[in-house]
């Protein structure tokens, strides 16, 4: 893409931010270009982040009804999946789907919740509820 041909339409998702894309300039080098967004992108990311939501309040309901453990609520709510998680705790995947154990998790160490929340972004005690 030239650098003239970088789209400026504008994303509500961005905030009012701008982002860095890759272009090609007037002297045929690649360099770094903002760019407010196009239409495509938000519709793209709106679609996404309506997945996660639906995710999130899908756990939320299995919470409620005791068929799975805050966890992976928040672990949906945080915009993650079960390998993001993975990697940014360290743990094994099967490790944290048995988390996902209602039974499991009331039984997890503070430091264990606290890996946990500390990836998350969140309290302890947030963690520990479908809120």
């Amino acid at each position: 893409m030239l650098e003239s041909e970088v789209p400026q339409e504008g994303n509500v998702t961005l905030g009012g931010h701008r982002k860095g894309v890759y272009a090609r300039g007037d002297d045929g080098k690649i360099q770094l270009v903002q760019s407010a967004g196009w239409e495509v992108e938000e519709i793209v990311t709106r679609q996404a982040v309506d997945d996660l939501n639906r995710m999130a309040e899908d756990a939320r309901q299995r919470v409620l009804a005791g068929q799975t453990s805050a966890l992976e609520y928040h672990m949906h709510k945080a915009r993650m999946d079960l390998p993001l998680l993975s990697q940014t705790t360290g743990l094994w995947q099967w490790r944290i789907r048995r988390h996902f154990r209602p039974d499991i998790f009331a039984g997890l160490s503070p430091a264990m919740l606290g890996r946990y929340a500390s990836v998350m972004g969140i309290s302890v005690e947030q963690l520990k509820k479908a809120e």
